[in-house]
């Protein structure tokens, strides 16, 4: 989840394991009588995350929660109608048919992949171990971008909010660190905890917008319904590409399902289950919103209403259709929002760096299992640390908690994320190519065309997201262009110790990518 830069401002089995580039058959990494390196022995917890806890269900919670529906559709939606017209409906929805296209390739992957290491695996088993490390670099500093930077948006809401509803004026690194203690907490405990916990705060923040859907559909909008967003000169508009590019940013976190693979049910039914219900339920759910606050103001006042106030827009609407005491809650909401997109997002940053330890591909302590809760709990510390640290010193240097902070770190993340699904989309493609039988057994719309169209459209939408930057920084290329350098530098700078480990510890990069956290 990303919002842009004035949006909220304060005014199967038996499938190969891979050697080591080809992806043919090559050493496990465990067998039996041979513990995972992320194994912490009798004394200290198993050596597995807690399995068999999650259904299809629970992986939509964490997924969809990342993705933090209320505050990108308060928050962005406002900003995208006042810069792409009264068509942005469409671009959500386009969005989620790419990435439905996406989902394609990637879940008939998902068969083959018995390792929970999500972006990290797939690219490894397609593309090589070099690329592979690369991406599982990369995927670690693009989710702890975003989960970071958002401590500053959780700040600076909770701040707000508690100040004008409590009259409790803290200043926000206060509530940012009380965010990073809450949410390590849930990440210390079960990850069932944590499914109820989003499940509660997730079905909160998207039942209060259909709540003003609903008022806005009873009461026929502002001047009776129409499909005028739907019309083809309205889609067309010269400003839909800067509007695509905030909707891909508005669905990241539904490719994490992956992550939860150790811990599904069933994971080669559910992850693939859970990735297509994502992406259905986000882009219906975020054209259907769009398009009824358009409504809610009509085709022809909603742009400029948007224009004048993006960040009151959601607030007017709610205050008009439903009540004064629906705005505040959604205030409230908007907090506990980013507040679940928070745990989400640690919680998968924890899993990856539990997939790399178990590899001796990241220190052996991030492996770390609980005894009794089954979650990686060394990890949660040192991410938790990690975010802790970035909010004081933010707060030392005096940053503006909203336009800098959030905006500027979480900028990089979202770059990353969406290089690394186009790595996933091509990835998907190269590893049928090399396993023939399997590629002939899902069929060649599975294997090659939605593979290769899908990488084809993720890579325009980030250069999409490239190019109109400054919507999501609210600053000039001196800033900008570092920010995007972060992505490649940090991918080669992981294809580089690749390489170091094939040179230096050949047992280590052999064992790249080739756990397996499931028996099929």
């Amino acid at each position: 989840m990303t919002l842009p830069s004035d949006a909220a401002s304060p005014t199967a089995p038996g499938s190969p394991r891979t050697g080591p580039d080809t992806g043919r058959a090559g050493p496990s990494s465990t067998g039996p009588g041979t513990a995972a390196a992320g194994s912490t022995g009798p004394d200290t917890g198993p050596a597995r995350l807690e399995g068999g806890v999650l259904g299809t269900g629970d992986i939509v919670f964490f997924v969809v929660a990342a993705a933090a529906p209320l505050t990108v559709m308060a928050g962005v939606a406002p900003f995208a109608i006042a810069f792409g017209g009264i068509g942005t409906p469409v671009a959500y929805l386009a969005t989620g048919v790419i990435l439905a296209l996406f989902a394609v390739g990637f879940t008939t992957m998902t068969a083959h992949i018995r390792n929970a290491g999500a972006f990290y695996a797939y690219v490894t088993r397609g593309l090589g171990r070099p690329a592979g490390l690369g991406a599982a670099l990369l995927a670690v500093l693009s989710y702890n971008a975003i989960q970071i930077g958002m401590y500053g948006a959780f700040g600076f809401f909770a701040h707000t909010t508690a100040a004008d509803l409590l009259g409790l004026d803290l200043p926000w690194p206060v509530w940012a660190l009380l965010g990073v203690a809450v949410v390590w907490l849930l990440g210390y405990r079960s990850i069932d905890l944590g499914a109820k916990v989003l499940g509660a705060l997730l079905i909160a923040e998207t039942g209060i917008l259909l709540v003003l859907a609903v008022a806005v559909l009873v009461r026929g909008g502002a001047h009776g319904l129409d499909l005028s967003s739907f019309a083809p000169h309205n889609v067309f508009s010269g400003g839909m590409g800067g509007v695509l590019g905030l909707s891909f940013a508005a669905f990241i976190g539904f490719e994490a399902t992956a992550i939860y693979r150790e811990e599904a049910r069933e994971p080669r039914r559910t992850v693939p289950r859970a990735t297509y219900a994502a992406i259905a339920f986000l882009g219906l759910f975020y054209t259907f919103i769009t398009w009824m606050i358009v409504q809610a103001f009509g085709a022809t006042e909603a742009v400029a209403t948007a224009t004048a106030d993006p960040a009151g827009m959601f607030f007017t609407a709610m205050t008009d259709y439903v009540g004064a005491w629906a705005t505040d809650l959604q205030r409230v909401l908007i907090v506990t929002s980013l507040l679940a997109a928070l745990l989400a997002f640690h919680n998968t940053i924890t899993r990856y760096g539990y997939a790399l330890a178990t590899e001796q591909a990241a220190p052996a302590a991030l492996g770390r299992v609980h005894p009794r809760h089954g979650s990686p709990w060394i990890g949660g510390i040192a991410q938790s640390v990690l975010a802790a640290v970035a909010v004081v010193v933010a707060a030392l240097i005096g940053a503006d908690p909203y336009n800098q902070f959030f905006l500027w770190v979480n900028s990089p993340g979202v770059v990353g994320i969406l290089v690394l699904q186009a790595l996933a989309g091509l990835s998907v493609y190269a590893f049928f190519r090399r396993n023939r039988e399997a590629a002939a057994s899902a069929g060649a719309f599975r294997t090659v065309v939605a593979p290769v169209a899908a990488t084809v459209l993720l890579c325009g939408a980030t250069a999409l997201v490239v190019w109109r930057l400054d919507l999501f920084t609210n600053a000039g290329p001196e800033v900008n262009w570092p920010l995007v350098a972060i992505v490649p530098v940090v991918f080669l700078t992981g294809v580089a110790i690749a390489l170091r480990l094939r040179a230096r510890r050949p047992e280590v990069y052999a064992r790249l990518g080739t756990s397996e956290v499931d028996a099929g």
